[in-house]
C-alpha cells in the first residue's frame, strides 16, 4: 500500500470512523436511555391514572355500603308496592334522618346514572326493583341473570361490591359504556341475603382523569385505554377502540401480569412503546400506547445532522487528499522507488531533482548518500575479503599444530614401547593427514574430508585400543559434495580426547552425514561423559562476538574455559566465516549422557561459488 492510500486510510481509520462508531454509540445509548426513562414517567402516570380510578369507584362503593347500613334498599325491597319508590311527603317523614339524607344523596348523586334491585322476596309479583328510569334499556330478568356465572360470583362475593367495565357483560349493563356495581344486600338485622343492587355510574369522572393527562412532552403521541385480562379493550377515552381485542393491534403476544411492564413493539402498524399497570384489585390493566417517531424525534434529527457532518468530512477527505496529497505522496513515491532499484543492487540509480522545497532537498540528500555508498562499499568489500582470507589463515595454524602435537605424542608413546609396526602404520597415516592438511585448497570432497577422518580414528585406536569403537555412516551420493577441510576430525577429536576421559566402559563414535532442505547435516554422536551446563554455556558458536572489549580478567576466564573446546571453536568460527550466520555447530549434551555435535553446512559440489552467500546470509 503506498503512502497515499495509507494517509487516506489513516484519516478515516483515526478520525472518521471513530467519530462514526462514538456517533453511533451515542446514537443507541441515547435511544435506551429514552426508552428507559419514558418507561419510569409512563409508570408514575399509570399508577397515579389507578389511583384516581379506584378513589371514583371506592367512592360509590362507600355510597352503597351507607344505604345498606341505613337500610334504604331493604325498605325499597320491603315494600308494598316495590316498584313505586317516589315516597310521598308524609311518608317521607316516616324515614329518620340518616334515611331520609341517603336518600336524597342517592336520588341526586350526579355519578349515578341508573340503578335497580333484584328482589329475592318477590312481593307484589315483582322480582326487579327500579330506582332509576332509564329509557331504552331493558332489563335483564332475573331468571336469566340467575343462571349466569356472574350471579354466583356475586353470591360468592357476600356483599363485596363486584365492578364490571363497559363491554364486559353487556345483556345486563347495556350497550352503553359505562361502570357498573354489582353487590349482594343483607338485611342487617338477622344477616339475610334479600337482594342484589346493580348501580350504573356515569363516565364523565374517568373522561376528565384521562382528558388531559400526557406523559413527558406535549407533543409526544400517547393514548391510554382500560384493557380487561382477556384483552378487551373496555374504554377508550377516544371512543375508537372500546370492545376490540388489543392484541390485534400488536405484533407481540401481550401478557397481562400483576405491577408494572413496558416494551417496544409494533402496534397498529408503528413502532410504539406499550406500557402497561394492572389494578390492584380489578382484573383490568391501565395500558399507555406511545408512539416511537413522537419520543425519537430529535434523536433522529440530530443523528441525520450528525451523518451529514460525517459525509462531508470525507468529502473534504478526498478533496484534499487529490489535490495536496497527490503531490507529496507522489515524490515520496519516486524516491521510494528509486530505493528500490537500489536495494535489488542497482547501486547507480538517481533521482532526477528540481525544484527548491523540502522533496527536492530528500531527493539531492539520497543522491549524495548513494555516491558515498558506493565508494564505502567498495571499500568494505576489498577489505572483507582481505579480513576474511587472513582468519581463515589463523584458524587453519591453529588447528594444525593442535592436531600434530596430539599425533607426535601417541608415536612417542609407541616408540618408547617398541611397537614398530603400529609405528610404522601411525607415521604412513600421519603422513597422509598431512598431505591433506598441507595442501592449498581450503576446500575438499566430503570424500576426501572422510579418508582423513578414518586416518586419525586409525591413529587414536592404534594409541587407545581398547578404549572406543567408531562407525561411519554416509550416502555415496554425497561423497563428491564439497567441504571445508578438517572440519570432521576437530569434533571428533573434542570427543575421544573430552568425552572418553576416565569412562569405565567402551566408548562409541557414530558419524552420520545426511541432507536435509537443501543443507549438509553432519552429526558426530557419542556416549563419554557429557558436558556440563556450565561448560556448554561458553559455545556460542552461532551469535557473533560482541564488538565491545571486555574486561581483562573476565576475557582470560573465557580463554581458561574454552581451551578444552578449541577445536570446536576453530570449526565453528570457520563455518561462520565462510558460509555466512545461519551455519555453524549446535551441541547438545548431558553429563553422563554422551553428546551429539551437529553441524549444518550448504550443499553444494566442490569449486561452485558460495562467497556471496557467506556475504548475505541466506
Amino acid at each position: 500500500m503506498n503512502l497515499r492510500y495509507k494517509l487516506f486510510t489513516a484519516f478515516l481509520g483515526l478520525i472518521i470512523i471513530p467519530l462514526f462508531i462514538l456517533g453511533m454509540l451515542m446514537f443507541f445509548v441515547t435511544y435506551n436511555s429514552i426508552e428507559k426513562k419514558y418507561s419510569q414517567q409512563s409508570e408514575y402516570s399509570l399508577k397515579a391514572i389507578s389511583y384516581s380510578i379506584s378513589n371514583v369507584l371506592k367512592d360509590m362503593d362507600n355510597v352503597t355500603d351507607n344505604g345498606i347500613a341505613t337500610s334504604v334498599f331493604h325498605m325499597a325491597l320491603s315494600a308494598e308496592d316495590p316498584s313505586n319508590q317516589d315516597l310521598t311527603d308524609a311518608e317521607q317523614l316516616n324515614l329518620n334522618a340518616s334515611q331520609r339524607n341517603f336518600r336524597s344523596l342517592l336520588f341526586n348523586h350526579p355519578s349515578i346514572s341508573y340503578a335497580f334491585l333484584y328482589n329475592f322476596n318477590g312481593r307484589g309479583n315483582s322480582e326487579i326493583v327500579s330506582l332509576f328510569n332509564k329509557e331504552n334499556f331493558r332489563t335483564l330478568p332475573y331468571d336469566t341473570f340467575k343462571k349466569s356465572d356472574l350471579y354466583q360470583e356475586v353470591m360468592d362475593l357476600n356483599g363485596v361490591p363486584k365492578w364490571l367495565a363497559p363491554h364486559e357483560y353487556p345483556e345486563l349493563t347495556g350497550t352503553e359504556p359505562v361502570f357498573t356495581q354489582i353487590r349482594l344486600v343483607k338485611e342487617l338485622s338477622f344477616f339475610q341475603n334479600i337482594g342484589i343492587l346493580v348501580v350504573q355510574i356515569k363516565n364523565w369522572e374517568f373522561e376528565s382523569i384521562f382528558r388531559n393527562l400526557k406523559i413527558g412532552d406535549s407533543n409526544q403521541d400517547v393514548s391510554f385505554m382500560l384493557v380487561n385480562d382477556d384483552g378487551m379493550i373496555l374504554f377508550d377515552p377516544d371512543q375508537k377502540l372500546d370492545g376490540q381485542d388489543i392484541q390485534s393491534f400488536a405484533n407481540k403476544e401481550i401478557t397481562f401480569e400483576k405491577g408494572f411492564q413496558s416494551f417496544k413493539t409494533e402496534y397498529n402498524g408503528e413502532k410504539s412503546i406499550l406500557s402497561m399497570y394492572h389494578l390492584k384489585d380489578y382484573p383490568w390493566s391501565l395500558v399507555s400506547v406511545t408512539s416511537w417517531n413522537s419520543l425519537s424525534h430529535e434523536v433522529t434529527v440530530f443523528s441525520r445532522w450528525f451523518v451529514g457532518v460525517i459525509f462531508l468530512c470525507f468529502l473534504a477527505a478526498v478533496i484534499f487528499n487529490l489535490f495536496f496529497m497527490n503531490r507529496i505522496t507522489g515524490a515520496i513515491a519516486v524516491i521510494v522507488r528509486f530505493m528500490r532499484r537500489v536495494e535489488d543492487g542497482d547501486l547507480t540509480s538517481r533521482v532526477e531533482v528540481k525544484g527548491n522545497d523540502e522533496l527536492t532537498l530528500l531527493g539531492k540528500g539520497f543522491n549524495d548518500l548513494m555516491d558515498k555508498i558506493n565508494r564505502l562499499f567498495n571499500r568494505i568489500h576489498l577489505e572483507q575479503r582481505r579480513k576474511n582470507q587472513a582468519e581463515m589463515r589463523v584458524l587453519q595454524a591453529q588447528i594444525k599444530p593442535h592436531f600434530l602435537f596430539n599425533t607426535l605424542e601417541s608415536i612417542n608413546v609407541l616408540a618408547i614401547q617398541n611397537e614398530g609396526k603400529k609405528v610404522s602404520e601411525m607415521v604412513y597415516r600421519l603422513a597422509s593427514i598431512l598431505r591433506i592438511s598441507i595442501q592449498d585448497r581450503e576446500e575438499i570432497t566430503l570424500d576426501e574430508e572422510i579418508k582423513h577422518l578414518r586416518n586419525y580414528l586409525d591413529i587414536q585406536k592404534f594409541r587407545f585400543e581398547d578404549l572406543f569403537e567408531y562407525d561411519i555412516d554416509i550416502p555415496q551420493e554425497l561423497m563428491s559434495c564439497g567441504i571445508l577441510k578438517l572440519t570432521l576430525q576437530p569434533l571428533v577429536e573434542n570427543s575421544i580426547q573430552h568425552g572418553f576421559e576416565g569412562i569405565d566402559y567402551k566408548g562409541q563414535v557414530s558419524v552420520k552425514v545426511w541432507e536435509k532442505q537443501g543443507d549438509l547435516i553432519l552429526r558426530i554422536e557419542d556416549n563419554g561423559i557429557g558436558i556440563t551446563p556450565s561448560q556448554l554455556s561458553v559455545f556460542q558458536y552461532i551469535v557473533n562476538d560482541p564488538v565491545e572489549q571486555e574486561v581483562e580478567v573476565e576475557r582470560e576466564n573465557r580463554m581458561n574455559l574454552e581451551r578444552r573446546g578449541l577445536g570446536i571453536r576453530s570449526v565453528a568460527d570457520r563455518i561462520r566465516i565462510e558460509y555466512g550466520d545461519r551455519y555453524g555447530i549446535f551441541i547438545c549434551s548431558s553429563p553422563g549422557y554422551g553428546t551429539i555435535i551437529q553441524c549444518v553446512i550448504p550443499k553444494y559440489e566442490q569449486g561452485e561459488d558460495h562467497y556471496a552467500k557467506s556475504i548475505i546470509g541466506r
